[in-house]
This record gives C-alpha cells, structure tokens and sequence, in this order.
C-alpha cells in the first residue's frame, strides 16, 4: 500500500515497504496497521484463516502466526478467508483510490468545468468526505487538479500554434474574462507571451558551489523554477537556457544571494525545508507526482510504486519515475526520497552518490 500523501508515514511501514523481516510485518499485525493493508497477509495455523494486517479480530499469538505475500499465496497453503475483514477483496482505502482515479480521469477528458456535488455523488461521497479523500491520495483538491489539467492542456494549444481564443476553449474556459483571470496563474505569463514561447520572461540565476558540486539557482518574478545540482557549472547554465530557449536572462542582483544562501542551506541540511516561493511548471500529472514526493515525510522514503499508488494511478510506477527525472527543482521537490521496491537506491537526475549523500543527511 502507498503512504498516505497527507498524513505522516509509520516507522512499522517503512519497515515493511523496505521489504525486511517478518518481525516487522508481526509489529503491523498487533498495531491493527492499515497502512500495511495489500502488503502482505497473516495466517493463523491453529484456525486455518488469513486476514489482512489492520483485522480487528482477536491476537493470535505469534508462535502460531506465518505471513504470504498476498490471499492467492495464503489459500495454496491450505488457509481460507477471514470473515470479518475479507482479505481477498479490495479494501476500503483500495477501493477509494479507485473511485478517485476514476474522478481523475473524468477531469483528464473533460473539456469543461465540473461542479464538485456531482463529482462527490458520482464517488459515493459527501462533498467534504470527497475533498478529503482526494487530497490524502493525490496530494491535491480537485480543484487544484482541475486547474493543473487545464492548465497543462492550455500550455499544450499554445505550444503548438493554437491561437489564443483557440486554445482558451479546448481548456474548457467559456469566457474570456474568465481565462485571462487565470492565465497568469497557469502560464506564469500573458497568454500570448507564452505562444511566442517565453520570449518576455525574464529569468535571474546565480551559479555557486556547495557541498555536493555546483549548483544553480534561477527564479522568475513568481519564484524559484530551478534548483539544479552538477559538476560543471557551464553545463548547467546550458541546461537551464535549453528549457527556456527564448527567456532573457539575467545575473541575480544583491537581494537574490539571500536565495541562493537558503538554497544552498536546503542542500546541506535538507531536513530544514525551503520556506522560498516556488515556480513549479509541468504537466498535471508531473504536478501531481510532485506534490506527492513533496507529503513524503523527511528522513523516510518511498518507491515509484508506492508514488504512483498514492496518486490513485497503481499501474504508473514508470510513469511516476519520469515525472523523478523531469524534476527541476532538486531536493525542494524530493526526488531523492524514491527508491526501489527492495530499498536499492536508483537512477538520480543528478546522480546516485548525491542521493546517497542527500538521504544520508535527512536520516
């Protein structure tokens, strides 16, 4: 099971996600851990049933316990199903996240604004219960998700030649006032600057040194859009210019060393967090990625499976590993909190030993 993105992840389940003993799947038993809930069974010889970790029925003692991966592997070895907290079906949190992927992909398709009653209903939800339920799996509202996609979708009209007017209908908008409302916030520019691609943004960036190479930082007038980490500082500013290829770009004056000052503190005590404002672009389902990486609580981790999970997509774990690589602002969005399945450390945008090195901090 996915960490919960709003709630803060138990010391029993990053035992058990890190794929360790048996001791550790027994200390989620007695805690009746949901969180543990589709990562393993327990089975009890002296009654012949297997149930899901959080059960409420009465301790087994542990002599008598023995674990499985799943109800398929438990019922080969002779166990039937407990009654009571019916581990061969779907649990409740599973069902949830299913009900919210679903809410999902109607906001991905929808070429209007939905009215968030009707969206509840169709979960089987109240309207705050659904608020709820939706921000704990995706890391964000809905309509905080409904604004990322549309803003995704108006980014992609322009991008390809679409005209303005254009482009504000295929989003959805129905009014003009409406659109332009909004189009700061989506596109961190006018509408017309971004067709023309960024041609009147303007960019500051410093480049620096830190205790893990060099390191740049650029922020737009709305805030940080990159913190980049490397070992050539030529090479990074050609980073940052390939992503805004018509940006004018400006060395960060006096004020903007402060910035840099608590960037670069982030990076070397990553457990104090960046209280800077951020410019976060990407796609809606990058933002969502994002968000969830960012709910990871600080000295924890959690693999690309549990990622994708959390944002109601299961089946998106190398989807969710893109989104990792795509990350522009390092350890502000903590990429380097996502590991494996068995707790090996995988690829980095800005390599392993710095991930290495970035966890190592945090812990």
């Amino acid at each position: 099971m996915p960490f919960d993105a709003g709630e803060p992840q138990s010391h029993v389940m990053d035992a058990v996600v890190m794929g360790t003993e048996d001791d550790a799947r027994w200390a989620a038993v007695v805690a009746r851990d949901r969180a543990a809930d589709g990562t393993f069974v327990y089975a009890v010889r002296t009654t012949g049933v297997y149930c899901r970790p959080s059960c409420a029925s009465r301790l087994a003692r542990r002599e008598n316990v023995e674990f499985h991966r799943g109800a398929s592997e438990a019922e080969r070895a002779g166990f039937r199903a407990c009654r009571r907290c019916r581990p061969g079906e779907a649990s409740p949190a599973e069902r949830q996240a299913a009900r919210i992927a679903e809410i999902c992909r109607v906001l991905d398709d929808a070429d209007r604004e939905h009215d968030l009653d009707a969206l509840a209903a169709s979960a089987g939800m109240s309207r705050f219960h659904f608020q709820r339920v939706f921000k704990s799996i995706t890391g964000v509202t809905p309509k905080a998700y409904a604004r990322a996609r549309r803003a995704e979708r108006v980014r992609s009209e322009l991008a390809r030649g679409a005209s303005v007017t254009s482009a504000m209908y295929a989003a959805g908008f129905r009014s003009s006032g409406r659109f332009y409302e909004h189009s700061d916030a989506m596109l961190g520019m006018v509408p017309s600057a971004f067709r023309e691609g960024a041609r009147s943004l303007t960019i500051r960036f410093a480049i620096g040194a830190c205790s893990l190479g060099a390191i740049l930082v650029a922020a737009t007038d709305v805030g940080v859009c990159s913190i980049l980490l490397g070992d050539d500082p030529d090479a990074l500013a050609a980073e940052l210019q390939e992503r805004f290829p018509h940006a004018t770009f400006e060395a960060g004056e006096r004020e903007f060393d402060a910035w840099v000052a608590r960037v670069v503190g982030l990076v070397e005590a990553p457990r104090v967090g960046l209280d800077l404002p951020l410019d976060v672009r990407g796609t809606a389902f990058q933002q969502r990625v994002w968000a969830a990486l960012r709910a990871i609580p600080v000295g924890t981790t959690a693999s690309y499976a549990d990622v994708a999970r959390a944002i109601g997509m299961p089946d998106a774990a190398r989807a969710v590993a893109g989104a990792c690589a795509a990350n522009p602002l390092a350890v502000a969005i903590p990429c380097h909190r996502v590991v494996r399945r068995d707790g090996e450390l995988s690829g980095y945008r800005w390599g392993v030993e710095r991930k290495r090195e970035l966890l190592r901090r945090e812990s």
